[in-house]
């Protein structure tokens, strides 16, 4: 039985979003190479033309090099994974709010331009993530954003306030030019038994070492 997650916008491109059980890049493409960045909540994105040794810092990474298998780790963030079908190219995003307010995704979308996609046909997928109603947060990270994305934030208990982090990427999607995005809407944080939460393992006062693996790749 498989255990992880797909994405209708994606097609027959293949790609997974994982469980707590994890994800190897032979489900998603066998043979194929996974390569990963070591992710520092950034915009910064990398184009992959093999596997390398040592991972480069970098929160997205883009390629057209078929069998590599591009893959970003998440614990509540989002995970992005996109593609332009016709042209071959692929990338996968670590949107959290840091990243996306930086502009990650647009960043990425852009880095597949220069490879050869139309960003008009890329299609994007959100993997799981923490949902509005599970993602408190105070004044001085509502103060990070600007009166234009108010439309992310509920009121909540006194000066506090529910944010919506995969609305808020598919915005970014939106105004880099992405217009087919699918979100698999699963929230991270409620779903103990199925999904690792760097949140929710806080709150409870467990090890939060736990990650999802998101993986895109071209095949052959």
């Amino acid at each position: 039985m498989r255990d992880y997650l797909t994405a209708s916008s994606l097609g027959d491109i293949p790609h997974g979003f994982s469980s707590s059980a994890g994800l190897g890049a032979d489900q998603i493409l066998p043979g194929a190479a996974l390569v990963r960045v070591r992710q520092v909540h950034s915009a910064t994105v990398v184009t992959a033309c093999d596997a390398w040794e040592e991972p480069p810092e970098a929160d997205a990474i883009v390629t057209d090099r078929p069998a590599l298998a591009l893959g970003i780790v998440t614990a509540d963030c989002a995970p992005v994974l996109l593609a332009d079908p016709e042209a071959r190219v692929i990338g996968v995003a670590h949107a959290g709010w840091r990243g996306a307010s930086a502009g990650v995704l647009g960043n990425t979308v852009a880095a597949m331009e220069t490879l050869g996609a139309n960003r008009g046909a890329i299609r994007a997928a959100i993997g799981p993530t923490i949902a509005q109603a599970s993602y408190e947060v105070d004044a001085a990270f509502r103060d990070h954003f600007t009166h234009a994305d108010a439309r992310f934030f509920t009121p909540g208990r006194a000066g506090h306030w529910q944010f919506d982090l995969p609305a808020y990427a598919a915005q970014r999607l939106r105004e880099a030019g992405v217009t087919r995005i699918d979100d698999v809407r699963q929230d991270t944080y409620t779903q103990p038994e199925r999904f690792h939460s760097y949140r929710r393992a806080g709150h409870r006062g467990e090890e939060t070492a736990g990650r999802q693996l998101s993986i895109i790749a071209l095949g052959r």
